[in-house]
């Protein structure tokens, strides 16, 4: 792993994690109300869901088979026409791996984060992101993303690759 990059795995906060996207959590810092007679608060427009002009927005369960750390970051993709969501649904943490949008990412560009069990991620059309990272046990996430006409994910390999320490 000498010629490859060490990623500092930061932790995920609204603020670090905009360039890329939003954090969707159950934040004092998100706007929020009650409702339902009082039984209810709800952590309102979280995220900027985005299906592009020809596609629709779905939902579905991915379940994420846990990496080991360390780590080898060798690749990055992203999706041009749509945004893509992930909520943990397992109570875990997990790593969230990301590069600005634009052209095809270098190590030196990745930025690594560590979410917490009731973070979540909305990635923005276009942006440099590590397929699923789940930690310690399998995990279900349920992702909304979108489905239409033509590809919509670009994928590249990472020359230098990065890497991720264990703790």
């Amino acid at each position: 792993m000498n010629a490859a990059r060490r990623l500092e795995v930061e932790a995920l906060t609204a603020q670090a994690f905009a360039p890329f996207g939003e954090v969707i959590e159950a934040s004092d810092a998100a706007r929020h109300f009650t409702i339902n007679g009082g039984n209810t608060e709800r952590f309102h427009d979280l995220a900027r869901l985005d299906a592009g002009p020809d596609g629709h927005l779905i939902a579905s369960i991915f379940r994420g088979q846990p990496r080991a750390l360390p780590f080898t970051v060798s690749m990055m993709e992203r999706h041009p026409k749509g945004s893509q969501a992930f909520m943990p649904l397992s109570g875990r943490a997990y790593l969230v791996v990301v590069a600005p949008p634009g052209a095809p990412p270098v190590a030196a560009s990745l930025r690594c984060f560590l979410a917490r069990a009731g973070q979540g991620v909305n990635y923005a059309v276009g942006t440099w992101h590590h397929p699923l990272l789940a930690l310690e046990a399998a995990s279900d996430f349920l992702v909304i993303d979108r489905a239409g006409e033509g590809p919509n994910c670009d994928e590249v390999t990472l020359t230098p690759a990065a890497w991720i320490p264990a703790p």
